[in-house]
C-alpha cells in the first residue's frame, strides 16, 4: 500500500487541525497514512506562556521517517514569509538522507497558516519548496480542480501552492480553519496519495520490481 506521511508544526493548532484533514483526504484515497509533528524547540515555559498547545494527539517524527514514506506532506505556519524555525530545524538534519539520495522522486507537497490574509501564505509554501526540491523530491500542489480556491464569497486561504488557513479573525482573537480551507487540506492529501500511489504503480510496472 501507498504510505503517505503528514509531518507538521503547530504552535497554536491551527496547522494541526489542517493536518487532521490531510491525513483524512489521504485515507479517502486508499493510501496509508502516519501523522507526525517536529519537535518543539520553544522552552516549555516560554510555550505554555504563550499558550503554545503542547499536548498534541501526534507522536514527534525522526528524521528517517522521511524516506520510509512514498510521499510527505508538510504543514507549516508561516514566521515573517517564511516556515517555522522548527520545521527548517528538522529539514537541517536531513543531509544524510540528502548525502544518500533517500528522497530523490519522492512526492512533496506543503500547506500552511498565517495570522493575516497577506501573512505570506504563498510565499512560505514557495520557499519550502526551494528546500524540498534540494533533496530531489517532486512537488505537488493544490490543483484548481479544487475549486474551492476559486471562491469570492468569503475570505478563505488555499492556492494553487498548497492549502492553507487563517488564524487570526481580524478583531486579535482566534480563527478556526473554516470549512471551504479544510475541504482543501482533504483535497491535497487525497491528490497527493492517488499520485504517488500512480507513480508506485508506474514503477513496479517499468521495473518489474515492488517499490520499496
Amino acid at each position: 500500500m501507498t504510505r503517505v506521511l503528514v509531518l507538521y508544526y503547530s504552535s497554536y493548532g491551527h496547522v494541526a487541525t489542517m493536518a487532521q484533514a490531510v491525513a483524512e483526504g489521504v485515507r479517502e484515497a486508499g493510501a496509508e497514512v502516519t501523522l507526525r509533528r517536529v519537535p518543539e524547540l520553544v522552552p516549555e515555559a516560554v510555550a505554555r506562556k504563550s499558550g503554545y498547545v503542547l499536548d498534541q494527539e501526534a507522536q514527534v517524527a525522526t528524521v528517517a521517517e522521511l524516506a520510509e514514506h512514498d510521499a510527505v506532506i508538510f504543514g507549516t505556519p508561516t514566521r515573517f514569509g517564511n516556515m517555522a524555525s522548527q520545521m527548517k530545524n528538522f529539514l537541517d538534519q536531513a543531509g544524510g538522507l540528502w548525502a544518500s539520495d533517500a528522497l530523490v522522486g519522492k512526492l512533496a507537497s506543503v500547506f500552511t497558516s498565517t495570522g493575516s490574509q497577506h501573512g505570506g501564505q504563498e510565499s512560505t509554501i514557495l520557499s519550502t519548496h526551494v528546500v524540498l526540491m534540494h533533496l530531489g523530491m517532486i512537488v505537488v500542489g493544490l490543483p484548481y480542480t479544487f475549486k474551492g480556491q476559486m471562491r469570492m464569497d468569503e475570505i478563505t486561504g488555499c492556492s494553487p501552492y498548497g492549502a492553507s488557513t487563517l488564524a487570526d479573525d481580524g478583531e486579535g482573537g482566534d480563527r478556526s480553519p473554516s470549512a471551504n480551507e479544510l475541504a482543501g487540506a482533504r483535497f491535497q492529501g487525497a491528490h497527493v496519495a492517488r499520485l504517488a500511489t500512480d507513480l508506485r504503480l508506474g514503477r513496479t510496472q517499468r521495473t518489474g520490481e515492488a517499490v520499496r
